[in-house]
Parts: structure tokens; C-alpha cells; sequence
């Protein structure tokens, strides 16, 4: 019998490993048939793992998303996703992210000890990723980096950057400097895909209403659309589970 609809999963870090790991999550289409899902900014990168019926396995780095896409999912294709929080660019893959704005790149197929003989077991995948990940962290991280970041993420990027820039005590301009050399935008940019990423458990629930750091209805409706291409309520109707990211969230 043929399942028709997509699995998801998704696992939260170890808390070892929560400062650069957003979550771990998992798309498999066994429906036997091919599905067109929307992909959105979701303020992550993501090393994927993946296989399906007419391609060999393949893993790659999947940059910060800007635009909204349409993407198909072959049938019987299996991914395994790693979510990272931006620091983890500099910090464990050592290089800038720049260059993948909406872009991907393949890694060696044996990349962290990875294998195609992985996709068969999620909760498996988790942990042997959490451990290579671990054996990866630094000793030190700067500390207005360190603090930059967790003031993003603690506020879902709804600070000023005036203020960032003074509770990091690091220079605004600085602070742009750094997140265009290694992220490709800015940060005032990023927080504004942050604030919709969070937008996105609420609409999912229904509430179709500003919640996060948004002047008003007008002004979270044109966001909404600008990242997914339509309005709030079209957007938590999900017609055919087309919107990726939001079928992927579970129901509270």
C-alpha cells in the first residue's frame, strides 16, 4: 500500500551541543510518487544527508535560504538534516557560508564518517552526529561573539542592533562586517528571517496575528508573504502539506 503523505521527525539536540545545533531533522517520501513542497528562510544551515530512487547518496551544505522556493521531492527519497545556528560556521566548519546563499555544496561522501548505511536508522544518525560534533568543539569561543549570538537567539532577533551591538560590546559595524564575510547578509537581515522562522509555530496554531517584533498586521502579512509567497491564513491552511517547514512542525 501506498503511504500519501510525507514523514517527518525531528529531534532536539543534546544540550552539550545546543549552542551550535539548532535540531536534527528528518523528510522521507515513500508515497512512490513525486511531491513539490515550498522551502522558506529558516535561519539555518543544514549538512544534509540524502538518497532517493534515481540519485546516488549524496552529502552536502546547505546554505541560509533568503527567497522562498519551489522544490520536488523524488519518490522514495530519504534526508537526514543537521540545523546549525550561524556560529557553528566559524567555529566547526572553519570557512564562511557566504557563497551559499540559496545554494548548496557537496561534500565528500564519507564527510564526518557519514554513509549511505545511515539513513536507515534517524534516532541513530542523531547520536552518532552529536559525537562527532562534540569532538569538534572548540576550546574557546570569543566572548562578544559568544554573546552576540546568544542574545540573537535568547530574543528570537527581536533587539535593536543598537543594542546587541552594546550588550556584546562590539561595534555595530563590526558586527556587520562580520555576519556579510561569513553569512552573506546582514544581521539585521537575519534577525528578520529569525522573527518568521518563530512566526511559524504560531500561524501553525493558527494564530494568524503579530506576535513577534512586528509594527503591526500590515507589517507582519507583507513579511510573511515576502518569505513564503502568500498570506498568513493561506500559509496555515497548507494546502497538500506544500509548505515544508510548517507540516514539519508538530501539533502542541
Amino acid at each position: 500500500m501506498i503511504k500519501d503523505e510525507i514523514r517527518y521527525q525531528k529531534n532536539l539536540p543534546d544540550k552539550s551541543i545546543a549552542d551550535f545545533v539548532e535540531c536534527f531533522w528528518m523528510v522521507e517520501n515513500a508515497t512512490g510518487i513525486e511531491k513539490e513542497v515550498i522551502v522558506m528562510p529558516d535561519a539555518n544551515f543544514d549538512l544534509v544527508i540524502a538518497k532517493d530512487e534515481n540519485e546516488p547518496f549524496q552529502i552536502y551544505l546547505l546554505g541560509l535560504g533568503n527567497l522562498y522556493d519551489i522544490r520536488k521531492i523524488e519518490a522514495y527519497t530519504k534526508m537526514f538534516f543537521i540545523s546549525f545556528k550561524l556560529i557553528a560556521a566559524e567555529y566547526l566548519f572553519h570557512k564562511s557560508i557566504a557563497h551559499l546563499i540559496n545554494q548548496f555544496e557537496l561534500l565528500p561522501n564519507n564527510f564526518w564518517g557519514f554513509g549511505e548505511n545511515d539513513l536507515f536508522d534517524f534516532n541513530a544518525f542523531c547520536s552518532k552526529a552529536t559525537n562527532e560534533i562534540l569532538n569538534l568543539l572548540p576550546n574557546t569561543i570569543e566572548s562578544r561573539k559568544q554573546k552576540l549570538f546568544e542574545l540573537i537567539y535568547s530574543s528570537n532577533g527581536e533587539m535593536t542592533i543598537k543594542d546587541f551591538s552594546e550588550k556584546a560590546f562590539w561595534e555595530s559595524r563590526q558586527i556587520n562586517r562580520y555576519f556579510r564575510k561569513y553569512f552573506g547578509i546582514s544581521l539585521k537581515v537575519y534577525c528578520g528571517f529569525l522573527r518568521f522562522k518563530v512566526s511559524l509555530e504560531q500561524i501553525k496554531k493558527g494564530a494568524l496575528f503579530p506576535e513577534l517584533n512586528f509594527a503591526d498586521q500590515a507589517h507582519f502579512s507583507r513579511e510573511v508573504k515576502k518569505l513564503s509567497g502568500v498570506n498568513p491564513r493561506e500559509l496555515y491552511r497548507n494546502h497538500n502539506d506544500r509548505f515544508i517547514q510548517v507540516s514539519a512542525i508538530h501539533n502542541k
